[in-house]
């Protein structure tokens, strides 16, 4: 604490040192305190949390159900690999075909890779979803903006020719090509997919891909 020396004369004419304490008042600094915390929290911008939506399917109550049956023709085998590189293939594979497994076919996250084969498999329901937000802005379909999201929904459920899209992935993949492949999902309207467990003989599919090509696969679509 800091000390105020002041000289005083004394008896004889003799100069004496005296020492104050000073004294500060902080009642103007607890004000100001308030006052600027009251000033940042009112121009503080809050981040919002961002959240991704996935729709999953209802749980089976029934475990005799019959699971519904997939189109070969409509679906698409998709697999997160290593490198961020994407394997895909087309149709299912039968038991009988387990030694005769089907090559796969490489891609990657760019404009020109897995977005263009979605886009091109997905050609019909994307244009009618991009035809409908056009009607929309145009001001020829007049909706309030809550519902736009459940016409566009109501789309993809009527849809049956859209592409019906397995999504795996191997043992080397990362939780961001999860993400990524999520946004294109969104981004080309493609209205049926969903996560499923990579099975045994595509590991071995995605070993063969990858010892074919140790460093740099070549898209192939």
């Amino acid at each position: 604490m800091a000390e105020i020396i002041q000289e005083e004369k004394g008896k004889g004419g003799k100069k004496k040192a005296k020492t104050h304490v000073p004294h500060i008042d902080m009642t103007p600094m607890v004000d100001l305190m308030c006052l600027l915390i009251i000033f940042f929290m009112l121009t503080t911008a809050f981040n919002k949390q961002k959240i991704m939506e996935i729709n999953l399917p209802e749980k089976v109550k029934d475990p005799n159900a019959v699971p519904p049956k997939i189109s070969a023709s409509r679906t698409l085998n998709i697999i997160l690999g290593p490198d961020n590189k994407i394997y895909w293939y087309p149709g299912t594979v039968k038991p009988e075909d387990y030694n005769n497994l089907p090559p796969l076919r490489v891609t990657d996250f760019s404009p020109t890779g897995i977005r263009q084969l979605l886009l091109e498999r997905n050609k019909s329901l994307f244009r009618k979803i991009d035809d409908f937000k056009s009607q929309v802005l145009k001001g020829k379909i007049v909706i309030s903006p809550d519902s736009v999201k459940g016409a566009i929904s109501k789309l993809k459920t009527d849809d049956d020719t859209g592409p019906i899209v397995l999504i795996k992935a191997y043992k080397t993949s990362t939780y961001g090509n999860f993400v990524d492949i999520l946004d294109e999902m969104n981004i080309c309207g493609i209205a049926r997919y969903t996560f499923v467990d990579i099975w045994w003989y595509e590991n071995k599919m995605v070993e063969a891909a990858l010892a074919a090509a140790p460093t740099s696969p070549s898209t192939n679509k």
